[in-house]
């Protein structure tokens, strides 16, 4: 079966820069700084960083969960370069949540290192596939297709710099 597009790159640019706006509405004369969740969040983040209109810093995490028997929500994170969420309001840039395993785990962490605030920004969500209870504070899109492809997610040899995305079936 061929790929089929779920979102075009007209629609996910609308549905960014209305996030942006409302980022640059809510964070207005606020410490603000994006925290992007690679390898997913990295063309979203690129792009919503663009689309805000206020002083904003960015950062980068790359978590990598890890699963032994009986527990399958221990995360390592690891830094480009170390930074200070102390006092800052923290948007955390997700391209995908899926179980919200990670992202449960990185929220809690960037409040535990003293953030200001700690909200989540997410492109797209999977709410069927949810296992703990996150919620993102700004939402993009609901899509529950089994494997999407494209605007920076998928497999790394193929589609990441597609400028839509696709569903695939896996």
């Amino acid at each position: 079966m061929a790929p089929k597009i779920l979102l075009t790159a007209e629609q996910i640019q609308r549905r960014v820069k209305e996030i942006g706006q409302q980022i640059s509405r809510d964070y207005a004369g606020k410490n603000l700084m994006l925290v992007c969740v690679l390898p997913n969040g990295f063309v979203f983040a690129a792009d919503l960083l663009r689309a805000i209109d206020i002083p904003v810093s960015c950062q980068f995490v790359q978590p990598h969960k890890q699963s032994t028997p009986g527990d399958s929500s221990h995360v390592n994170i690891h830094y480009g370069s170390a930074f200070d969420v102390k006092g800052k309001n923290v948007v955390l840039v997700e391209g995908l949540i899926q179980s919200g395993h990670t992202t449960e785990f990185l929220l809690r962490t960037v409040l535990s290192w003293n953030a200001a605030s700690a909200k989540l920004v997410a492109l797209i969500d999977k709410q069927s596939a949810r296992r703990v209870p996150v919620q993102a504070d700004y939402m993009g899109f609901i899509l529950e297709e089994t494997f999407v492809v494209g605007y920076g997610m998928g497999d790394p040899e193929y589609g990441r710099n597609l400028p839509y995305i696709q569903g695939e079936a896996r």
